[in-house]
């Protein structure tokens, strides 16, 4: 049997955290088992899904680097198949036409709850329609054994056939139902395992019917848990349920988020760092938690510090660039461009985030003369600009312009004045930097530059 996945979003927002997840633990079970991973938009609900939302999903998918293995699957453009499939199942005699208005359907529904069984349609055989009605389509459930869902999760789950309703497949304006349409694209699809999250649970008991019906097979169902707060409350904004753009604004970089996510839920021993490709090695759903995972931002911080270090300078240059230009509305120099990117190896090994890493960056593109923030003022106090003035002609008679020799030059220079480091490094890195972040003194005179440094330290006297 050759494996096939889908992912199944309805476009009524953004692609939030946990279908990001959903998304990956699907992409990597095709993967490891050599098979294909698809996408449906599930956009049946013409009232809430827009194309800013279908755009929003597909956007974060290709971020993240899960792309599908064909183009998508709207799930609305198939509608008259799932008509033509519900009047199959009519011939069948696993479904039936009901002519029961909305109000005798909601009493019915209420008698049956208030004697602890499934809602069953007095009017199970085909009739003509009375005059005055419309006709739903429903499932003809069935009213004895067990409906079992050997799930490959949460394990085996038994629902008593008489506790399943008479499901609306198509409703009476022709309208398809979620329920039925998710039946029919999955087996018209191919799909042999449905990974999705349990709060589709109690779906599979009412979904596997209609397969049932049809004469098909069911995919095989893994249920996997939703992803909680760090207070073990469901998932919200307050907690980070954002679209998977958000997390890209706020610094992360896509193998960060996708080895974050991975690990969320499901374990490979102790490995806690791998890639997509490590990890599609070892994807197995048997090593996927019941109970549920909780989002931790100290580990993806961690997570993703790791990525930033090995990430490409050229490409985290241009990341940086591109926040910074976002942020300040400014375009960026050719000159301090270059700065920015000769400083990545340096200044990547100190950030969790492209985020912090536009910040420690940024000292590398203020303009001269370089304004000082209240706390950089300060530390220009007591004589310290006198000192500078001293230090300049030392700091020009250096040749090798290097991290090394400038930390020497100034470590001289302290012995000289009789003074410690710290009677001069704060009021040197005020001048250099106005008060941004910035690395060791020997470090910072380096990526600026001899000419941007002396101009900078010539400007505060």
């Amino acid at each position: 049997m050759s494996v096939v996945t889908r992912f199944a979003p309805s476009p009524t927002g953004l692609l939030h955290i946990g279908g990001a997840r959903t998304a990956l633990f699907n992409w990597l079970f095709a993967r490891r088992h050599g098979g294909t991973y698809l996408l449906r938009i599930e956009d049946t609900d013409r009232a809430r899904s827009t194309q800013e939302a279908i755009d929003a999903i597909i956007d974060g998918l290709d971020w993240l680097g899960l792309n599908a293995d064909a183009d998508p699957v709207y799930q609305f453009a198939r509608a008259e198949r799932h008509r033509e499939v519900a009047d199959d199942m009519i011939g069948r005699g696993g479904a039936f036409r009901c002519y029961l208005s909305t109000e005798e359907a909601d009493a019915e529904r209420a008698k049956s709850q208030a004697q602890g069984r499934a809602f069953r349609s007095p009017w199970r055989d085909d009739r003509s329609a009375p005059a005055d009605r419309t006709f739903v389509i429903r499932l003809r459930a069935p009213d004895d054994g067990d409906i079992l869902n050997d799930d490959l999760v949460q394990g085996p789950v038994r629902v008593k056939a008489r506790d399943i309703d008479d499901l609306v497949l198509v409703r009476a304006d022709g309208a398809p139902t979620y329920m039925h349409a998710v039946v029919c694209d999955d087996h018209d699809m191919g799909v042999t395992h449905a990974i999705r999250g349990d709060d589709h649970l109690t779906n599979a008991a009412r979904q596997i019917p209609i397969f049932r019906a049809m004469g098909w097979e069911p995919p095989r169902y893994a249920h996997i848990p939703l992803i909680h707060g760090p207070d073990g409350a469901k998932l919200s904004k307050r907690h980070g349920a954002l679209g998977v753009q958000a997390y890209r604004d706020m610094g992360y970089l896509p193998e960060g988020l996708c080895n974050y996510l991975m690990r969320l839920g499901w374990s490979h021993g102790d490995q806690e760092l791998m890639t997509l490709d490590e990890a599609a090695a070892v994807f197995d759903l048997a090593n996927v938690g019941r109970g549920p995972a909780r989002l931790d931002f100290a580990k993806l911080d961690f997570v993703n510090a790791h990525y930033m270090k090995s990430a490409d300078d050229e490409r985290l240059a241009r990341l940086v660039l591109e926040h910074i230009a976002a942020q300040q509305d400014w375009l960026v120099g050719d000159l301090e461009a270059a700065r920015v990117r000769a400083a990545m190896p340096v200044l990547k090994t100190r950030a969790k985030t492209v985020v912090e890493l536009a910040e420690q960056a940024f000292f590398l593109l203020a303009k001269r003369p370089v304004a000082l923030d209240a706390a950089a003022q300060k530390a220009m106090k007591d004589g310290v600009a006198e000192r500078l003035g001293r230090l300049l002609p030392r700091l020009e008679a250096v040749t090798a312009w290097e991290e090394a020799s400038l930390a020497q030059t100034l470590k001289d220079f302290a012995v000289a004045e009789g003074v410690g480091m710290g009677q001069i490094g704060p009021g040197l890195r005020a001048v250099l930097t106005g008060g941004a972040p910035a690395p060791d003194l020997g470090q910072t005179l380096a990526l600026l530059g001899r000419d941007e440094s002396l101009g900078r330290i010539a400007d505060s006297f």
